[in-house]
Formats: structure tokens, C-alpha cells, sequence
């Protein structure tokens, strides 16, 4: 194994191309001169693309954890009823933020692995009807689920005035978003995962809906006050200091997107997922979700011949490379194997090779070169149409 050698392969943070780790070297400039303008000049319109959305996407010097509790903290008054769909770790994160801001918070709980059901929505709806906003996550980074937020959001609309605010940290960017036209009223993402950055921005889209909410809303906040940073990037500013480095990555990154063009984006994580999914089929591995609600940015795997800690192990060891654990309830019993941002169809059959010698090693019943073979097959075929 090469010393300076890592292959990271974990849903976020995710590996950053050379060319925005050089932009995110580059001399430090004042950020409250005219180059720090220019460049958020550049980069507003280009994040509104990926959001979907013609409302400015808010950039906060903050985790994607600060995200969704700038979302809590504008959007939901002390005395409201909040939804919380929870399918996995990070829908109960959300739940946590709402009680620590002692908001009464109601759950819609699905079977880890599994997609949030519109059914389970409707029944939630009819039960509170008094909820101001429904809180759901696009891609459950603990499950390798991707929820359905388009249809989740037409049955909320379809029966209630509640805000729909969405947690898409581990997804936007890899997967297609019509904030907008799906009727979203926030979305929250950070940086280091299909933005291919370090972590240390927060991206928050905020519709008109909920900008009336926000404006009018007497829950206090200071630093996370999403009005202060709407109204400063509308001067190409920030209220406070930004973390000047990573925005020189940003609008490169942004850029790589842009080049490669966002459709072809999406379609290659789409190429990626099934590659992966694949491969463990092939290999005889079962995974945690159905392909219907597969995540395009991570796979979830869950051995049952082998110890999924055991593989880990074997992979840090001896080859260097890193893939998720489980959390909570799935710790010990999964790994979570990421292919979002700066992965290429070539890094994931790496990726699997090693894996496959990681699962021999571990005590599972395998033929090696079944799950590479498997991907070849399933890039030859997206590839060629």
C-alpha cells in the first residue's frame, strides 16, 4: 500500500478534482473587494441551475448540519406544528433540530431502506391538519435511499399549506432538482458531496412561499438569519466573513458541472448507481434498497455472509480505500459504498475489484471478477444505449 495513497469511496465528504483543489490554492484576496463580487456574481446564476430554481440559493460559511437548522430556525415559528418524514439518520436529524427548538413535531416513519410512501403522507396530513411545514430528506445518505420528493411534495400541495422543505445534502448536484416546478419551498445542500468540495458551505434555495414566512416570523437567530444573506448576495456580498478558499473551489467546480453539462451529470450518476447495484447483485451481495428506490449518488449494502465491519477493515488496511459504515440501528450490519461527484465509471470498477478481494477475505462466498464483470456489462449498456 502506498503511504500518500487514499481511495475514498464513502458518501461525502467526496474526492475534489485537481483542478478545484489548485482554484482553492490560490492567493487569498479581501472579501469585501471587488474580485469577492465578481466571482459570486459568476457563481449565483450557476447554482440556481442546479437547483432548479429562478429564487437566489442562498451560500452560508456553515455545515450542511447548519443548513437545515437555518431552514428550522426561518421558516417555523415557536408555536407551529411541524411533519417530519423520517426514513433513515438524517430524517431523524431534522426531527432533533424541530425539538431542540421546542417546535411540536410530529413523525411519518418508514422502514429504513425503504422509500417515504405518498400513502404514509396522506394519512399524516389528515392526522395534523394543523402542520405549517413537512420536513423530508431526497437522499437518505444512511439507507442509499432516494425518496420521492416530486410526487411527496404534489400530495402535500394537493393537501395542505404547509411549507415543503427539503434536506438535499447528499444528492443535489448528482440528481435532477426542479425546485420550482416541484413546488419545493427549501432546499438545503452542502459542499462536499456531489459539489466534489471540502465541507464548510451550506447551499439554501428559499421560494417566495416561504420568504413571506420568513419575513414575518419572530423566532429569533442571528448568524443563520437567512434575510441578512439574501440581501447581501443580492449585492454580489456576504453579511459576514465567507470562507474565501472554498468559494474559489465553488466556482470551479461549478464550472467542471457546466462543462460536462448537467444532464450528462445526472446520467452518469445514474450509470454509476446501476453499476453498482450490478455488481453486488452479480457478486450474490444482497443490498438494503430496491432499484425503485436506489439512490443514484450511494449504495447501500448488507451482508449475510460476511462481516460488513470485517470488510471495511480489510479495505482501509490493506488497500487504503474507504467505505461507510451503518448508523444507528444499521451499525455493524451494512456498508454504504459512495459514487457521487468526482467518480467516474473507471474509479468504480476499482472500487468494486478491491471490494470483491475484500469480501474473499472477509468470508464471502464469491467468484471474483463476477461483480467487475457485471459492471462492464451494465457501462457497456448505458453507454451504447
Amino acid at each position: 500500500m502506498l503511504i500518500d495513497q487514499q481511495i475514498l469511496r464513502i458518501p461525502g465528504p467526496s474526492p475534489i478534482p485537481p483542478s478545484v483543489s489548485r482554484a482553492m490554492a490560490q492567493p487569498m484576496i479581501g472579501h469585501r473587494g471587488q474580485s469577492t463580487s465578481d466571482m459570486l456574481a459568476d457563481i449565483r446564476p450557476k447554482l440556481k441551475r442546479i437547483f432548479g430554481t429562478a429564487q437566489e440559493v442562498q451560500i452560508l460559511t456553515a455545515s450542511g448540519t447548519a443548513g437545515l437548522e437555518a431552514a428550522v430556525v426561518n421558516a417555523v415559528a415557536p408555536e407551529d406544528e411541524v411533519l417530519v418524514i423520517v426514513s433513515g439518520a438524517f430524517g431523524e436529524r431534522f426531527a432533533d433540530i424541530c425539538r431542540t427548538y421546542h417546535i411540536k413535531t410530529h413523525i411519518a416513519e418508514t422502514e429504513w431502506g425503504k422509500a417515504a410512501a405518498v400513502s404514509d403522507i396522506t394519512e399524516a396530513l389528515e392526522a395534523y391538519p394543523n402542520i405549517k411545514a413537512v420536513f423530508m430528506t431526497y437522499c437518505e445518505t444512511s439507507t442509499g435511499v432516494l425518496n420521492p420528493v416530486k410526487e411527496l411534495a404534489a400530495e402535500i400541495r394537493s393537501k395542505s399549506e404547509a411549507l415543503i422543505i427539503v434536506d438535499g445534502v447528499s444528492c443535489i448536484g448528482g440528481v435532477e432538482t426542479k425546485m420550482d416546478e416541484w413546488g419545493l419551498d427549501i432546499v438545503v445542500s452542502g459542499s462536499q458531496k456531489a459539489f466534489m468540495l471540502p465541507a464548510g458551505l451550506a447551499f439554501i434555495g428559499v421560494s417566495e412561499r416561504a420568504w413571506k414566512k420568513i419575513e414575518t416570523n419572530p423566532q429569533p437567530r442571528f448568524y443563520l438569519d437567512l434575510q441578512k444573506h439574501r440581501d447581501n448576495l443580492l449585492k454580489d456580498t456576504t453579511p459576514y466573513t465567507p470562507a474565501l478558499s472554498l468559494h474559489f473551489g465553488l466556482q470551479r467546480a461549478l464550472e467542471l458541472m457546466e462543462e460536462e453539462g448537467l444532464e450528462n451529470v445526472y446520467t452518469r450518476h445514474e450509470l454509476l448507481m446501476k453499476m453498482a447495484r450490478s455488481a453486488f447483485k452479480a457478486l450474490g451481495v444482497p443490498l438494503l434498497t430496491v432499484d425503485e428506490d436506489a439512490s443514484p449518488t450511494v449504495t447501500a449494502v448488507q451482508p449475510a455472509d460476511f462481516e460488513a465491519e470485517v470488510l471495511r477493515n480489510v479495505l482501509k488496511k490493506e488497500f487504503a480505500m474507504e467505505v461507510a459504515g451503518g448508523q444507528k440501528v444499521l451499525a455493524n450490519k451494512i456498508f454504504r459504498l459512495g459514487h457521487m461527484g468526482y467518480c467516474s465509471p473507471a474509479d468504480l470498477l476499482q472500487a468494486i475489484a478491491v471490494i470483491e478481494i475484500a469480501i474473499a477475505k472477509a468470508g464471502g462466498e464469491i467468484q471474483l471478477g463476477s461483480g467487475v464483470r457485471a459492471a462492464q456489462q451494465e457501462y457497456l449498456k448505458g453507454v451504447n444505449g
